[in-house]
């Protein structure tokens, strides 16, 4: 029965090492097209996420049991069979492992046309930065010391938040645990609002913030710029400490130009850090070690009488 059953459960590892193997080799030509300075080869490369997103299926082993009888004077015993049985709904993970992964792989397809859901009415002269609280709701910020909260369903007004010392925030993130982050280079802060009570998280010293964005893991990226505008750099931090910084390439070259201009900073799937450059006209897309991926600076079919920029909306 050992070895019966052994053989069964050899091939199912044997199946599920090839299928390793598969998924090690579509990352490494993801990871080849990454390292490539031309968008087009990254177009290029076939999603295979779908293809492995679905685990394998469980082999439950059933182990024999062994039960002594009796029978007159003689010590007689009998033994259950082995048994293999395939669960259809394959390995779990646990709920935090499963969440992360779902979100991480989610494929959301652009629509040909955009559609208008909801037009809300922010109050703002000038609209500056919304943030995403969750599904229904956003932060936002205009030219005006005060961030607002909004139910985009109901399109009410749920909450505001006035900063004392009247300073606009130049960019709004939401933290991990959804508190407030914002910064402002007036006073050189990256400062925190929770639960009503705001916390200064850093002070910078001959730099001013820019844009924030939080990491999948909570650190928070910082974009800033020198007082006289003639360096900028992203800095990662964790909590108020730094942790490192993207400043220049391997042959010294800054990455971000110099000068005032408009920046945003994400993350993406990858945990790429992309920064959005108005002065250059380019997405910046770098690892988190910093090493440079790519510049996006439009689609190369794009005309060439539409400039590719960044600009931000008013409204």
């Amino acid at each position: 029965m050992k070895n019966r059953q052994l053989d069964i459960l050899r091939k199912h590892l044997s199946e599920i090492h090839e299928k390793i193997s598969k998924i090690k080799e579509a990352i490494n030509s993801v990871d080849t097209a990454l390292d490539s300075t031309h968008i087009s080869n990254l177009l290029k490369v076939p999603s295979t996420v779908d293809e492995y997103r679905q685990l394998p299926k469980k082999i439950i082993v059933s182990l024999p049991n062994f039960s002594p009888k009796k029978l007159l004077a003689d010590q007689l015993c009998s033994l259950t069979p082995m048994s293999l049985k395939s669960d259809e709904r394959g390995y779990c993970m646990n709920k935090t492992q499963k969440s992360a992964i779902a979100g991480s792989f989610q494929v959301k397809h652009l629509l040909d046309k955009p559609e208008t859901v909801i037009t809300l009415n922010t109050g703002y002269e000038y609209l500056i930065n919304v943030a995403c609280l969750g599904d229904g709701e956003i932060w936002t910020s205009g030219e005006e010391p005060t961030m607002k909260l909004f139910n985009i369903n109901q399109g009410s007004l749920l909450k505001s938040i006035t900063i004392k010392t009247g300073n606009i925030p130049d960019d709004i993130a939401m933290g991990n645990c959804g508190e407030v982050i914002y910064t402002n280079h007036n006073d050189r802060s990256v400062k925190m609002v929770k639960n009503e009570t705001t916390k200064e998280m850093i002070r910078l010293q001959h730099w001013r913030p820019r844009s924030v964005c939080s990491t999948s893991c909570g650190d928070i990226m910082v974009v800033m710029d020198t007082d006289d505008w003639k360096q900028s750099k992203v800095v990662r931090y964790s909590g108020s400490k730094e942790k490192g910084t993207i400043q220049f390439d391997d042959k010294g070259n800054p990455h971000y130009s110099s000068g005032f201009c408009y920046r945003c900073i994400t993350e993406n799937r990858n945990l790429d850090i992309c920064v959005t450059d108005s002065k250059s006209r380019a997405v910046v897309v770098v690892s988190k070690s910093g090493k440079l991926r790519f510049r996006y600076t439009g689609h190369t079919r794009a005309p060439k009488i539409i400039p590719f920029n960044h600009h931000r909306q008013s409204g």
